[in-house]
């Protein structure tokens, strides 16, 4: 019997700055607190998971380098349970980070990022058969995995070739995007989405694969257009969910055409400490719930609560907790 879930991706250790404001290039500002956290899909959201339900068996699987920021990563998974197992340890890179600029305020933040051994992650990388005996598998993010996003003759991209080969052990599939200015949304992600069963990103990357623009003139959440969204991408070969987020709440449409969004929770004032994997957490939401076989709202629900639980803290993780305190944060601020 399949068991547990799979998820491979981006590695990444985030230096999160806590700044007063966000200066003009040229000018200065002030760092108020610094702190160290697991970042990328992979760590996150396996992350996410594993404070929900640590009796869910959960792997990972990707590249870091020789190095302290490694050994942190390395000791980050053992420390949730985590197998690592599929980490690969890439010799003369290092290991991807990300300095992560958080406006105290707002929660606002700006990423610099550098590659490291992301970059050289790829196809060879997983072990199909291991993955294989699992019941579901997430990958992310395209757009910042350079061996997945190349050209692949066959079937488009490396990671849509990588999706086809899972599948076919019987197991579940499912990706993310990462949130960049550019073109390359539709020839990198649409190849992709013929071999997923479930689609999660937010609205912006949504939005940029199909071209239709999910905000209104004055910035508010079309969710119209989010609807079209949804039906655009699973034309597109998605074959049973799109689950979309945005700061406002969460769309989705299944394979049988029920449709929905479900609100964001009411937060209180200065209750947001940072918004760094927010969307990861909503995703181990999404996951968690379609692992449990929960109905497609309670679902979404839970994601959302996964978010306002990210947000209570700076960095990715420390704001998560188990799932029934997570139904409760949803109870408290519904």
């Amino acid at each position: 019997m399949k068991n547990g879930i799979a998820i491979a991706g981006n590695l990444i250790v985030d230096y999160v700055k806590m700044i007063d404001t966000y200066p003009k290039q040229g000018m200065l500002c002030s760092i108020l607190d610094k702190t160290q956290s697991p970042g990328g899909c992979a760590a996150n959201t396996l992350g996410c998971i594993a404070a929900m339900d640590r009796d869910v068996p959960l792997r990972c699987f990707g590249s870091i380098g020789d190095d302290e920021a490694g050994n942190y990563i390395q000791e980050f998974l053992e420390k949730y349970g985590i197998c690592s197992d599929g980490v690969s340890v890439k010799e003369g890179c290092m290991t991807s980070f990300t300095d992560v600029m958080t406006v105290k305020g707002t929660g606002a933040r700006t990423f610099f990022q550098a590659r490291g051994a992301n970059a050289v992650f790829g196809l060879d990388d997983l072990d199909l058969e291991q993955i294989g005996k699992c019941r579901m598998f997430h990958i992310g993010y395209a757009l910042l995995l350079d061996r997945f996003d190349e050209e692949d003759e066959e079937y488009g991209t490396v990671m849509a070739r990588a999706l086809a080969g899972i599948q076919s052990f019987g197991v579940k599939t499912s990706m993310d995007v990462v949130s960049e200015d550019g073109d390359r949304f539709a020839r990198i992600v649409k190849p992709s989405l013929k071999y997923c069963d479930y689609f999660i990103a937010n609205e912006i990357e949504g939005g940029n694969v199909t071209g239709i623009n999910p905000r209104k003139e004055d910035g508010t959440l079309n969710q119209e257009a989010l609807g079209e969204i949804c039906k655009k991408l699973m034309t597109y070969g998605v074959s049973e969910l799109i689950v979309l987020h945005a700061p406002e709440g969460g769309a989705y449409l299944t394979k049988d055409g029920k449709q929905g969004f479900v609100s964001s929770l009411k937060l209180p004032e200065g209750y947001i400490k940072g918004s760094v994997g927010a969307g990861d957490a909503f995703c181990a939401g999404i996951l968690y719930a379609l692992y449990q076989n929960y109905p497609i709202e309670e679902a979404v629900v839970l994601a959302n609560a996964a978010a306002a639980a990210n947000l209570s803290q700076p960095d990715s993780l420390s704001g998560l907790r188990p799932v029934k305190d997570i139904f409760k944060l949803s109870e408290k601020y519904r």
